[in-house]
């Protein structure tokens, strides 16, 4: 049963991140929290491992709708290439930075978070364009900041670059390819933080790789792959609006279970 709930979550989170340029993270991490709860792991250790499981899983499903959205052209390159300089170190800092909070707080900070991914879907907030992305450094120094935060919430980092792109005067077609992009190396540098920061603690049940679950992670990217190419493909073809706000209603809900449950 575990074994399929890894694959199903997988499939689950490709076709989010495919769709709405998210890193699937936002729903990856709940479910294993919920799981790995169920199989007895260490209450401190396994939002930690949640967490990072979720990290490393999207670097393959960052990879797959990367290459999806750059045979559509969607891609601009030179940006990812400048904001992943700020990524890859702010991404690190991160994760070795999640190591030094508790699980419980961890988990609190992770449902303040679902709350505001959900308001922002469910009434399409957007901040309204104002000047064309900055050049250089700026953009290094966004990245920094992106990267940091997605590797403690262990997300892909779409929920914040999408919304910042598009402020840009990104196009969102253009700005949810841009984020797939994005994730890839933000997705790298968090994993191996948590792998590094995960080395030291005794109570991590096997099979784990620092704070990677590698029966978890294994079971996620057999299906998240092939879903993330299904996902990018809608994102291009459907109005994602119905879907946004029934997703942001179940982040609500995972937020509430995280602080109240």
């Amino acid at each position: 049963m575990t074994i399929l709930l890894y694959l199903g979550l997988g499939a689950v989170a490709g076709t989010i991140a495919g769709l709405f340029g998210l890193g699937g993270g936002i729903i990856i991490v709940p479910v294993l929290v919920f799981t790995f709860s169920w199989q007895g792991f260490s209450p401190e250790h396994l939002t930690h491992l949640a967490i990072a499981t979720s990290m490393a899983t999207i670097i393959i499903t960052a990879t797959s709708s990367t290459l999806t959205h750059h045979k559509l052209g969607a891609i601009h390159w030179p940006v990812v290439a400048r904001m992943s300089i700020g990524i890859v170190g702010g991404t690190f800092i991160g994760a070795m930075l999640a190591d030094s909070i508790s699980g419980e707080n961890l988990k609190r900070l992770f449902a303040l978070f679902a709350y505001l991914v959900a308001l922002q879907m469910f009434f399409s907030l957007k901040p309204k364009a104002t000047n064309p992305l900055p050049k250089g450094f700026a953009l290094s120094g966004i990245g920094a900041v992106i990267g940091a935060i997605s590797a403690i919430f262990g997300i892909g980092g779409g929920s914040l670059s999408v919304p910042y792109l598009t402020s840009r005067s990104v196009p969102m077609r253009n700005a949810v390819a841009l984020s797939a992009a994005l994730g890839l190396p933000l997705a790298i540098s968090g994993t191996f933080g948590y792998i590094v920061s995960g080395f030291h603690e005794n109570e991590l049940p096997p099979y784990s790789l620092g704070y990677v679950y590698l029966p978890a992670w294994l079971g996620i990217v057999l299906t998240s792959a092939v879903f993330a190419k299904i996902g990018a493909r809608l994102a291009h073809r459907l109005p994602p609006v119905l879907m946004k706000r029934l997703f942001s209603v179940f982040l609500f809900i995972v937020g509430s279970k995280f602080l109240f449950g």
